[in-house]
């Protein structure tokens, strides 16, 4: 079984192009440490994913790089060398559910947020399930309620809300709020929808 499938570059090779758009590519074995890093910037902002900074450790990020190597996909976004995005999501075990992509997350350098690095790198994860994974026909999250800049970006890439888990995360301030459940569904041959 390999745990990255294809290593090459989903754009031309180089750090950015002639703009300063990212390069995108599947992750490989040798992103670890810049994963990482990237994990650990984004966890100490409140708030910035669902873990905090010490639940980010070398074994969850080695073991979602694996998981969604072997069983999904993960990408990295690039400046430079740097790594500053990252987005995976890996098939449940269950055959019931192999024809979907679960436990998403996608990271972005804080310097980096709001600069359409998120976009590109979740669109061209997009991208590649579309067009390289033709058995997956979902693709699912999780976000926050009080998340509302997140449900518009999810939303404006093809995500619909499916529903709420009431009182599913504990807050900063640990109070609870609600869960908000959203998928991505192939749309059926023929359809020109460009949000898919």
């Amino acid at each position: 079984m390999t745990l990255f499938p294809s290593s090459s570059p989903v754009n031309p090779p180089g750090a950015t192009d002639a703009v300063g758009t990212p390069v995108i590519r599947r992750s490989r074995p040798d992103d670890f440490e810049g994963v990482y890093s990237l994990y650990l910037d984004v966890a100490a902002i409140p708030g910035g994913i669902a873990r905090s900074q010490d639940e980010i450790t070398p074994d969850y990020v080695v073991s979602f790089l694996g998981r969604s190597g072997a069983a999904g996909l993960s990408m990295v976004a690039l400046d430079g060398d740097r790594i500053v995005g990252e987005v995976h999501a890996a098939r449940p075990v269950l055959r019931a559910f192999s024809h979907m992509l679960t436990d998403l997350t996608i990271c972005v350098r804080p310097a980096y947020q709001g600069r359409g690095w998120g976009r590109r790198l979740f669109s061209e994860f997009l991208r590649v399930v579309r067009e390289d994974m033709p058995d997956v026909r979902r693709v699912e999250l999780f976000t926050r309620q009080s998340n509302r800049r997140a449900i518009a970006f999810y939303t404006s890439l093809g995500f619909c809300m499916e529903g709420i888990l009431r009182g599913r995360i504990a807050g900063v301030d640990g109070d609870l709020e609600d869960d908000i459940l959203m998928g991505w569904v192939r749309p059926p041959p023929g359809d020109d929808d460009d949000r898919y």
